[in-house]
C-alpha cells in the first residue's frame, strides 16, 4: 500500500509540473503540496487499514473543497473567453 502512495505522489508531481508549465501557478503549488504529502505518507509504514482511512479522509476533504469552489467561487458562463 505504501508503494501506491508513491505512485500517487509521482502522478501528482507530473500534474504539478504540467500546471506550472501551463502558467497555472496556484494549481501547481497545490499539486506540489499533494505530492509531498503522498510521498511523505508512503514512508510512514502505516497499516493498510490506516492508509485506507487516510485516503478516505483525503477524498472527503477534496470533494468538499471542490464542491464549495464550483458552487460559490466559479463564475457561471466564464469559459475563458
Amino acid at each position: 500500500m505504501d508503494r501506491m502512495y508513491r505512485v500517487l505522489g509521482f502522478w501528482t508531481g507530473i500534474f504539478a509540473v504540467m500546471f506550472y508549465l501551463g502558467d497555472m501557478y496556484a494549481m501547481s503549488l497545490i499539486f506540489f503540496g499533494q505530492t509531498g504529502f503522498f510521498v511523505l505518507l508512503s514512508y510512514l509504514k502505516l497499516s493498510e487499514r490506516m492508509y485506507i482511512y487516510v485516503f478516505g479522509a483525503y477524498l472527503t476533504i477534496f470533494f468538499a473543497g471542490f464542491t464549495y469552489w464550483t458552487t460559490f467561487m466559479m463564475t457561471p458562463g466564464a469559459g475563458g473567453h
